[in-house]
């Protein structure tokens, strides 16, 4: 894990921030894809992949924030 922690905090806010919001018009992907997933309509191949590549870099700044609270606590 820790190749997260080399990972520069901008880069990754701003890379999570993209993805999370691509295509901004008429509706993120990430917004359409996490709807699909509740209304149990995710189930093409293109459509998952889509939605693992729009949520992994919010959950490696999730991991990364996380780290980077326990190191903050146990110092």
């Amino acid at each position: 894990m820790r190749w997260i922690d080399r990972i520069p905090m901008l880069w990754l806010v701003g890379i999570a921030a993209y993805l999370a919001g691509a295509p901004f018009s008429p509706e993120p992907h990430l917004v359409e894809k996490w709807r699909m997933l509740f209304e149990g309509g995710l189930s093409k191949p293109i459509d998952i992949f889509d939605f693992i590549l729009h949520t992994s870099a919010l959950v490696v700044l999730t991991i990364r924030l996380w780290r980077d609270a326990q190191r903050r606590h146990q110092a």
